[in-house]
C-alpha cells in the first residue's frame, strides 16, 4: 500500500481527529506497517532474485545451518508452511547444492536438512545483502539515523 493510500485511509477514519494522540499512533503504525511489508518484501525479493533464489528459498536457508540438520517438519514450522510445500522447495535447492538431506542419526527414518559449503556461502551473501541499509536508510543524516534507531529500540522493548 502507498503512502497516500495510507493517509487517505487514516484522513477518512471516522471519529479521529487530527489533534488525536490515536490517531498520530495510528498514523505512525501505518508508516510502519508500509516500511515492513513494502520495503522490506521489495529488499528481500530484490536480494533473493541475485541471487536466483524464490523467496521462500531465501527464507529456508536461512533457517538451515551448515552443521546443525533439521527436519523437514521443523523447516515447515519456522516457514510457518505446510509440510507438504517443503519437499518441492528443497528438491530445487538440493539440486542447486545449496543443501542436502542427511539421515537422522537417532531415527534412520527421518532426514535432516543441513547447507552444503557451497548453501552457506549463498546464506552468508544473503544476510549480508539483507542487513546492509537500503538506500532510503543509508541516505539519512547521521542523527535521523539515530533517531530513528532510538525509537525503534523503545518499540521492541518490552513493556513492564
Amino acid at each position: 500500500m502507498q503512502l497516500s493510500t495510507i493517509i487517505r485511509v487514516m484522513d477518512h477514519n471516522p471519529g479521529a481527529g487530527h489533534g488525536d494522540a490515536a490517531c498520530l499512533a495510528d498514523r505512525v503504525w501505518a508508516l510502519l506497517l508500509e516500511v515492513s511489508f513494502d520495503r522490506a518484501n521489495r529488499q528481500f525479493g530484490a536480494t533473493a532474485a541475485e541471487l536466483e533464489l524464490a523467496p521462500a528459498q531465501a527464507l529456508a536457508l536461512q533457517e538451515l545451518q551448515l552443521e546443525r540438520p533439521i527436519s523437514m517438519n521443523e523447516l515447515a514450522q519456522r516457514l510457518r508452511c505446510h509440510p507438504s510445500n517443503i519437499t518441492g522447495l528443497v528438491d530445487r535447492l538440493e539440486a542447486r547444492g545449496l543443501v542436502e538431506r542427511r539421515p537422522d542419526p537417532r531415527d534412520r527414518r527421518v532426514k535432516g536438512l543441513g547447507l552444503t559449503p557451497r548453501g552457506q556461502q549463498i546464506r552468508d551473501r544473503l544476510s549480508q545483502r539483507l542487513y546492509t541499509a537500503p538506500v532510503c536508510v543509508a541516505h539519512l543524516t547521521e542523527d535521523d539515523q539515530k533517531t530513528l534507531y532510538e525509537i525503534l529500540v523503545k518499540i521492541l522493548e518490552p513493556r513492564i
